[in-house]
């Protein structure tokens, strides 16, 4: 078990991709915080392994009050925080000349500024600590953008140079910041949104939970400001 003694906090933990990872993590001997700005589901209802995770739930990540509070519970709760997943995240398609503009502050917000403002506030635990992870999901969109992914993409574009940034400013202190790019994860919500595709050729949320488990463990402590592409068959 690679993350044993490890103490991982996860953001937007309740979705999909949240739950599998938590349950990814716990498996490999992992204490797991869940954030969430959702209601938390009952117990009876997560994954076994993820009967003794702390769930935080309506924490509003945007606000950097918000996001301390939920970190300084993790720390209390569990002695420590050794790794950060930023998996909050949001997507909208829209064309700019039919869309909203305010898709554009709702995508920045949940998407890049939620991962700004958790990292902020783990970083003094973090760096207590003398060692960590931050871990930031990005897209593969985010390096060539199709019509009506504007928004997203820039967003995401954002999570990516956050990545490069913060791995640049923390690699002297021992805390590697690293992000995975997904293509589509095969969710209920993708398989809604694009009934005819071909869902196997998709990454699955557990297979690029495996990958976000690696990033974590010490096994990838000779990686920093890597941006990997998980796409499955695409």
């Amino acid at each position: 078990m690679i993350l044993v003694g490890k103490v991982v906090a996860i953001t937007g933990g309740f979705g999909t991709l949240g739950l599998a990872l938590g349950a990814a993590a716990a498996a490999q001997g992992a204490q797991v915080a869940l954030i969430d700005r959702a209601i938390a589901p009952e117990a009876a209802r997560l994954p076994g392994a993820l009967s003794a995770a702390l769930r935080l739930d309506r924490v509003d990540l945007a606000s950097f009050q918000a996001a301390e509070q939920a970190l300084s519970s993790v720390v209390r709760r569990f002695g420590g925080l050794d790794v950060l997943a930023n998996i909050a995240g949001a997507f909208r398609w829209q064309t700019l000349a039919d869309g909203d503009l305010a898709t554009w502050d709702l995508l920045y917000t949940v998407n890049l500024k939620t991962a700004v403002t958790a990292s902020k506030a783990a970083l003094p635990h973090l760096l207590s600590r003398g060692a960590g992870r931050i871990i930031n999901v990005g897209a593969g969109a985010a390096s060539r953008a199709g019509a009506g992914m504007g928004a997203y993409a820039a967003a995401k574009a954002g999570v990516a140079k956050l990545t490069e940034s913060l791995a640049e400013e923390l690699k002297e202190h021992g805390i590697n910041v690293n992000a995975v790019l997904p293509g589509i994860i095969d969710t209920p919500a993708n398989r809604a949104d694009m009934p005819s595709a071909d869902f196997s050729r998709w990454v699955t949320p557990d297979a690029l939970a495996e990958v976000i488990v690696f990033l974590a463990s010490d096994a990838a402590r000779a990686l920093t400001g890597a941006l990997i592409p998980v796409s499955g068959r695409l």
